[in-house]
């Protein structure tokens, strides 16, 4: 097996471990850990697989801003306070720990070992606007639905998080 090759499988098992526990944890915060920890593991595999464009997609727009618009969406719904101090204890956090430590020694190694100029897959090469255009021309009705389940999102926490607070009297009708 290659250097590449066992990189590789040390990457899809990172990302199916780290998929796998946010899909089973139930408190929210720490699922959307763990699918931070998945989607850098991902851009790793992009950047491994000769497709750094991809990669710095993968951090900025998933890493960074859809999990963000998660962590929002959670803080919105404003959880009980019997809720929120569970899930604290090492152990829970421990698993995000290890797995973004291997995630970071990968990606060191591969920062580190393997110029750039020595990938072994030869990348596609396109600039960003022309795959702007063509992700504009060609796929711009699912690019508006991605958009639109978003704003649904955002709106269903608000709504969420606002509907606590209508259920009690106003301050300023009391005092009537």
């Amino acid at each position: 097996m290659t250097l590449y090759g066992g990189i590789f499988y040390l990457l899809a098992i990172l990302v199916l471990v780290s998929t796998i526990l946010a899909i089973t944890r139930r408190h929210a915060v720490n699922a959307i850990v763990y699918l931070i920890v998945s989607f850098f593991g991902t851009a790793l595999l992009f950047y491994l697989l000769g497709a750094p464009f991809l990669a710095v997609l993968e951090v900025i727009i998933y890493a960074g801003a859809i999990m963000v618009l998660f962590l929002f969406i959670v803080m919105m719904t404003d959880l009980q306070p019997s809720e929120r101090g569970k899930g604290l204890a090492l152990g829970q956090w421990l698993p995000a720990i290890i797995l973004g430590a291997i995630s970071l020694l990968v990606m060191a190694a591969l920062i580190v070992a393997v110029p750039t100029n020595q990938i072994g897959l030869r990348g596609g090469m396109a600039a960003p606007i022309a795959f702007g255009h063509f992700l504009f021309q060609q796929y711009w009705f699912p690019v508006e639905i991605a958009s639109f389940l978003l704003l649904i999102a955002l709106v269903g926490a608000l709504y969420l998080g606002r509907r606590e607070s209508k259920l009690e009297p106003h301050p300023s009708k009391e005092n009537r």
